[in-house]
């Protein structure tokens, strides 16, 4: 029988195998919500919003689900779950973003802008129109709600930003639009994720962003040092098992 020994680390429990396999972490909240929706050939999730319990020093994530069907789009917002120092501070820039979305079967994880993998672009949900010299996409009527949901009314989507991130950044890195005034124009501090004055994120002030961003830096750091570091030592302890092993072990 192995013997298994667990290592609690900042949210994160680190397992480390008794014959010295190498460590690895607990799965995020994402990773469980991917599993159960493995039978669907079509999904978004969103980061709809986050937080910071000082008490408990908890970081929190709540999640959009988008699952598009036949005739209509299914919507739904997650419970809160707690998440690692490390994941937190992943996605502390993805805020409205869609940090994994499933298309035809083929997972992506790169963060990208709201709809912008799915239902943008997609002649099934709507057209690009012309105003004034640009292209901007607009829903049909039936799937108007998606451009409220998107928070595309005040930040519409221009035919340039989408041909972007199709062209140059899908599936190979993350996307956060052009950058006006110093800001990006998708992202946690973007113009487009502050008009969304519901979340609690929006309704923390500045000093306590800051501050969660600073902590959660450094807390990421220290946890990011100690699992490599477990790593690395239960690696030398497989690789000096595997060589003793195949020495025909002590005393021969």
């Amino acid at each position: 029988m192995k013997l298994m020994k667990y290592v609690f680390i900042t949210g994160l429990i680190f397992m480390l195998a008794g014959c010295g396999s190498p460590v690895r972490y607990q799965k995020s909240p994402v990773d469980k919500l991917v599993k159960q929706l493995s039978n669907e050939r079509d999904f978004s999730i969103i980061l709809y919003d986050m937080n910071y319990n000082e008490s408990s020093n908890d970081y929190k994530h709540q999640y959009q689900v988008l699952i598009p069907k036949e005739d209509t789009v299914l919507a739904e917002i997650t419970p809160w779950y707690t998440v690692s120092d490390m994941f937190f501070q992943k996605h502390v820039d993805n805020m409205g973003m869609e940090i994994v979305s499933k298309i035809d079967g083929k997972l992506n994880k790169k963060a990208a802008p709201p709809g912008y993998n799915h239902y943008v672009g997609n002649e099934r949900y709507g057209r690009w129109e012309n105003r004034n010299g640009n292209s901007f996409w607009e829903f049909y009527g039936k799937y108007a709600f998606m451009s409220s949901m998107f928070n595309m009314m005040s930040h519409p989507v221009q035919r340039s930003y989408y041909n972007d991130y199709r062209n140059n950044y899908y599936g190979s890195r993350s996307y956060y639009g052009p950058t006006r005034n110093g800001r990006n124009y998708y992202g946690t501090k973007s113009r487009y994720n502050q008009n969304r004055q519901s979340t609690a994120w929006n309704r923390k002030g500045s000093t306590f962003k800051s501050k969660v961003r600073s902590r959660v830096k450094q807390s990421a750091s220290r946890s990011r040092s100690a699992f490599n570091s477990r790593r690395s030592r239960g690696s030398s302890r497989y690789s000096s098992s595997s060589y003793r092993s195949r020495g025909g072990g002590f005393g021969k």
